[in-house]
């Protein structure tokens, strides 16, 4: 069974081929280079680059592959959250491609795609609590199985990629800044007391990284010079103390987001392992921890949630670097699991930009026999 999965929910254009659980290839193009003259994604032009790009990307695919359209036995296409401009052009491109083709169409969610990644290269042991940490999104989930996902903690304003890279830019580092942080940080000590610990003061299972973020902001107002001065180039670590500081500066602020994940995300295990508040109800059981999301990649992320799972006698799921990053792997996979459960869209399903939820009951699939 064949599933063509395309990805265009922020800056990333992709398609990608997945056979029965095995990827067969992906074609991919970043926005990077465009948006880094802004400091950031400018929505605009992302849909449009998306627009340029995604019909010789798909050509490519299949020819990279010596597959043809024919062979295709279903599509799955983010369908959100995301920019909702990016988004429409994907579902449109796939709508198209349902029409033409005559085959089924699945909209997928963007983040229960990233949590499911994972199973492109190992067996997910279900259920999965699953820690989602990206540019965009910073959520917590119990994962029943591939069509039960239950929210248990989301970002209330800042997601920990978002704080991450804008902390970046008030260093002066190129967009996006995370892979440079976690680089200059393997050389510095993190000062615990340095930066907070935020939103933790509480019982329940939200991030708040605002406040981290402002924190850093008075602290380099206070010392300008621990900026890099290089521009649109690739950074170079200052040589002396000041290097020194900026190294530990980077260590500390990425232990006070690994640490603050890895802090609610057992709180989140603990409350599932408790009683549940129906007396005789059983406590949802928890056989796997899942980690996705751009910011999986981070290497004092995986190194704290990797310790978290040790403690408690669990595996460890994470995706390979190349899967953490929003691409059409995942989303490939994510249809072809859906469809094997006998599913599919109507045409008629809509974009959910980033800010509204996408359903996750799945009342617009159809069964086949249904459709």
């Amino acid at each position: 069974m064949l599933c063509l999965g395309i990805e265009s929910s922020c800056d990333e254009t992709a398609l990608a081929l997945v056979r029965d659980g095995v990827l067969l290839g992906q074609t991919l193009k970043s926005q990077i280079d465009v948006h880094a003259l802004f400091g950031g994604v400018v929505p605009e032009l992302a849909s449009r680059e998306h627009g340029r790009l995604i019909g010789p990307l798909y050509d490519q695919l299949l020819a990279e592959c010596g597959v043809s359209a024919e062979d295709i036995d279903c599509i799955a296409v983010t369908r959100g959250p995301g920019l909702l401009g990016s988004l429409l052009v994907g579902i449109a491109f796939a709508k198209s491609l349902s029409l033409a083709l005559q085959k089924p169409v699945l909209g997928i969610n963007h983040l229960h795609a990233h949590l499911l990644a994972a199973g492109l290269e190992n067996d997910i042991p279900f259920p999965a609590l699953g820690l989602l940490v990206s540019g965009g999104h910073t959520h917590i989930y119990h994962i029943a199985s591939p069509l039960h996902f239950r929210l248990l903690g989301r970002s209330i304003d800042d997601a920990a990629g978002e704080a991450i890279d804008k902390f970046g830019k008030m260093l002066g580092l190129p967009y996006p800044a995370g892979k440079y942080i976690d680089l200059f940080s393997r050389g510095g000590e993190a000062v615990t007391h340095l930066f907070p610990r935020p939103y933790l003061d509480n019982d329940n299972c939200d991030f708040s990284f605002s406040g981290l973020k402002t924190a850093a902001y008075n602290l380099l107002e206070k010392r300008p010079e621990l900026r890099f001065n290089s521009g649109m180039d690739a950074p170079v670590l200052p040589a002396g103390d000041v290097g020194r500081e900026l190294s530990g500066l980077c260590a500390s602020f990425q232990a006070a987001v690994a640490e603050t994940l890895r802090l609610k995300l057992a709180r989140a295990l603990g409350q599932l392992r408790d009683k549940t508040r129906e007396e005789g109800a059983p406590a949802p059981r928890v056989a796997s921890l899942l980690l996705a999301g751009g910011v999986a990649a981070n290497s004092a992320v995986r190194a704290g949630i990797r310790a978290l799972a040790e403690k408690n006698g669990l595996p460890l799921l994470a995706p390979s670097a190349a899967l953490c990053t929003d691409n059409a792997a995942m989303v490939a996979y994510a249809g072809l699991v859906l469809h094997q459960l006998g599913l599919c869209h109507d045409l008629s399903f809509p974009a959910v930009p980033r800010g509204e939820q996408v359903p996750d009951d799945y009342g617009r699939f159809l069964r086949y026999s249904e459709s």
